[in-house]
């Protein structure tokens, strides 16, 4: 019984000096962190889409005479952010409010959610253009009334090509240009009182548009 016990006694202490060599983490609980930089374009990026978020909300709560036409107040911070930062933040507003809005509504990758992407981009490539055209016959007002038209083009030809394909739906086309043209107004008048401060900021935005084309 006694040679049992020294024999444990001799393990024990063979496992307690196994153990105090064995190396142990300074730290049992590490934590990790991820550090990003961003500049102060990404600040106003996350801001004016935060805004134009807010605004898809209410205008989702507002009751429509017929689906899919829609006020589009989120096209107002897209000129805005066109006038004031330059056509590559808009684009950046405008796709992650899309992204956003469906991620909030449920429809990511749904129907609804190509028809916005499809009218958005649409509009975009059309300010694109605006961008070159004369100031002194083009402004917020014009430009937000191309974007509208551009917008409904974009979402009537996924409509025809993937959704419903009968040229029945051409019978709706008066019906979403006149709302095209009124929206379109509305919201470029809004969007012109808000940059009336900085007269300056559309010559500016054009000429950082140019630059991010080179």
């Amino acid at each position: 019984m006694r040679i049992e016990a020294s024999s444990d006694d001799h393990t024990s202490a063979h496992i307690n000096e196994m153990r105090g060599k064995s190396p142990r983490p300074s730290n049992p609980n590490p934590k990790s962190s991820i550090l990003l930089d961003t500049t102060p374009e990404d600040h106003h990026i996350a801001r004016m889409t935060a805004v134009a978020l807010g605004l898809t909300v209410l205008e989702n709560a507002i009751p429509s005479p017929l689906p899919g036409v829609k006020p589009g107040l989120a096209n107002i911070i897209t000129l805005i952010v066109l006038a004031r930062y330059g056509w590559r933040a808009a684009a950046w507003v405008s796709l992650l409010r899309v992204l956003a809005g469906s991620l909030l509504f449920g429809n990511f990758l749904a129907p609804g959610f190509f028809l916005s992407l499809s009218g958005a981009a649409c509009s975009l490539a059309v300010l694109a253009l605006s961008l070159h055209l004369p100031q002194r016959w083009f402004g917020p007002v014009t430009d937000s009334i191309l974007a509208a038209f551009a917008h409904i083009a974009g979402q009537m030809a996924i409509v025809y090509l993937w959704l419903i394909p009968h040229s029945g739906i051409a019978y709706l086309i008066p019906v979403f240009a006149t709302a095209a043209l009124v929206f379109g107004t509305v919201n470029g008048l809004i969007a012109a009182s808000f940059m009336d401060k900085t007269k300056t900021a559309p010559d500016d935005a054009r000429e950082r548009s140019k630059e991010y084309e080179k």
